[in-house]
């Protein structure tokens, strides 16, 4: 926890935020890969309070939709509060800010100077956009963007002109309202959606961009949200959005590189490299079957995913 006890802040007037924050900056966080990124409401003390501890790879700090417009000045200044006292944190941590000209580009300038790693800005739809979020960023954070628009999706793989933005997150529900369609067609296996995730996780891979797929709005159907996790894993994505701890165990546990499979990548690793100091780079493996350079690089892929995290 970050505060031992939260009874100060509810005395605080908005005016006395200010005079409260710490000196404290967060170390960046460099984990080599995510498997949850978790939605957290910030107006909500006793969740912002366990950031340091949370098992989430990635944590978004919401100043969205979910927070009312007469409470967005408050939710901003327990985001300024709570990270100006956070030690560390191994998560990831994201300030999800509203659209440039809806205040976040006030948001932006106003958190900057505090300890987090990337701000998350909603409802791009252009290259402008992100232009204008970069010159506002701190060069030390990333720019993340909230994939809810039909331009956004249809551009995707254009928007990336600067190495800071890293990873796009794809807002479902919006997306279909920008796009003319229901929100009914959310199942699993529908042609329509299935279409959307590869077309936003191609394009996405295609441009360098990270792509974290949407969240599961059904919080206590976790054998739903394990269907979507094991379904949205066949289809390559490595990432999936959560609304809580449940959810993140779940993530975790179906993003996450099992023993087998770590075992597996080992072994071709070893026996690959050892062929290839005799100048053989395609081989016959007692265990794997035909071993050659692609299968290799993928071995290395799996290796790279165990790095930044508790494995299954």
């Amino acid at each position: 926890m970050i505060f031992e006890k939260l009874d100060f802040i509810d005395q605080l007037p908005l005016e006395a935020y200010p005079k409260h924050f710490g000196t404290a900056y967060k170390p960046r966080a460099t984990p080599k890969r995510f498997r949850s990124n978790m939605m957290l409401n910030p107006l909500n003390l006793k969740h912002l309070n366990r950031i340091d501890t949370m098992s989430a790879d990635m944590i978004t700090l919401n100043l969205e939709d979910a927070i009312a417009p007469a409470r967005k000045q408050e939710a901003r200044y327990n985001i300024a509060l709570f990270l100006s006292h956070l030690q560390k944190s191994r998560s990831f941590i994201i300030v999800r800010t509203n659209p440039l000209e809806e205040g976040g580009a006030e948001e932006i300038s106003f958190l900057n100077d505090f300890g987090f790693d990337a701000i998350r800005l909603s409802k791009v739809k252009t290259q402008t956009q992100i232009a204008q979020a970069l010159t506002l960023l701190a060069p030390d954070k990333e720019l993340h963007i909230s994939l809810e628009t039909k331009e956004a999706f249809e551009s995707l793989g254009s928007l990336r002109f600067d190495p800071r933005l890293t990873t796009a997150n794809l807002g479902i529900l919006d997306l279909l309202t920008s796009l003319g369609l229901p929100q009914s067609l959310i199942t699993l296996h529908n042609p329509t959606i299935d279409y959307i995730l590869s077309k936003f996780l191609i394009d996405a891979k295609r441009a360098g961009i990270h792509p974290i797929s949407f969240m599961f709005q059904e919080y206590h159907d976790t054998e739903g949200f394990l269907a979507w996790c094991q379904h949205e894993k066949r289809m390559g994505f490595e990432t999936k959005a959560c609304m809580g701890p449940k959810q993140v165990a779940i993530a975790n546990s179906v993003f996450g590189v099992t023993p087998r499979e770590r075992d597996r990548a080992i072994h071709i690793k070893t026996s690959f490299e050892t062929h290839a100091k005799e100048g053989n780079n395609g081989f016959m493996d007692e265990v794997y079957g035909f071993i050659d350079e692609p299968i290799y690089r993928d071995a290395l892929l799996v290796l790279q995913h165990t790095q930044g995290g508790d494995d299954a």
